[in-house]
């Protein structure tokens, strides 16, 4: 992969952004892009300051000595971060989990989950420390548009891993009608549609053969803790926008949930308008 000049890394230079700096590299070497580090200052750093931040960026590195570009961009941090990737014409950006620094924060979502919003490129949110290349990958979908653009993305990123395909279902009214028939019902149009969703032209048959499609019944929290405990994936996928389920419009709660509680590396996918 060699289209697109860099992959950024966003950093705060705490310990846990040391993961997602590792995890940026690795990719960086393993596609042949430029690895940019980036951490936002204030407007009016001063020069003992920018020293201060350059150091520690550079400690921070896996190999201090190795061909890395460190900036130091100024503005406010979501939005300088995304203009930043443009710039710079990343592929991806890789960020540390979200931080609660503020009260606030809880209520308007925290510097990552506007990254994530705003952004016109994947964003790959990097919880665990890396140890090797992204072999088996769990994509989250409700089978829009949306979701199969998140799975065509990532099959073009990561051409070596295998992709398991979630899907979740409920039976409507089953405290009402008899659930077990209800629920196989449900199942088989389930199964319809991820037939389609799998079939649609932009799919080749090469990714199909790539693809292993799980149907799972219940709430998406618990289809998806399920199948991280059965699949154990290293990665999972959403789309940040969709008609439902799994992923909402611009970013809406579950996919923000997710962030917050799968215990593994995120990549969120936006569709292009």
């Amino acid at each position: 992969m060699n289209e697109t000049r860099s992959i950024l890394a966003a950093t705060d230079l705490g310990a846990r952004s040391d993961r997602a700096v590792d995890r940026a590299i690795l990719l960086a070497q393993h596609w042949n892009l430029r690895p940019v580090i980036a951490h936002v200052v204030k407007d009016g750093c001063t020069e003992q300051e920018t020293t201060l931040f350059l150091e520690t960026a550079k400690a921070g590195l896996p190999d201090p000595e190795g061909d890395v570009d460190i900036i130091l961009p100024t503005g406010p941090v979501p939005e300088t971060i995304v203009a930043t990737a443009r710039g710079c014409d990343a592929r991806l950006i890789v960020a540390a989990p979200a931080r609660f620094n503020e009260p606030r924060d809880y209520f308007i979502g925290t510097a990552v989950d506007m990254i994530v919003r705003l952004s016109d490129r994947p964003v790959l949110v990097v919880k665990q420390r890396p140890h090797a290349p992204y072999r088996q990958i769990m994509i989250a979908t409700d089978l829009s548009d949306n979701s199969r653009f998140a799975l065509l993305e990532t099959a073009r990123l990561f051409p070596d891993a295998v992709l398991h395909l979630i899907h979740g279902y409920t039976a409507s009214y089953q405290g009402w009608l008899n659930a077990d028939a209800v629920k196989a019902e449900m199942r088989a149009e389930a199964e319809e549609e991820l037939e389609t969703f799998l079939t649609h032209a932009s799919i080749t048959e090469a990714l199909r053969q790539r693809v292993q499609p799980h149907l799972g019944y219940g709430e998406i929290d618990t289809v998806i803790d399920h199948m991280l405990h059965m699949l154990k994936p290293d990665l999972v996928v959403a789309g940040t926008h969709g008609k439902g389920g799994f992923v909402r419009a611009a970013m809406g709660s579950t996919a923000a949930e997710l962030l917050n509680w799968v215990p593994i590396d995120m990549l969120m996918v936006r569709k292009p308008a």
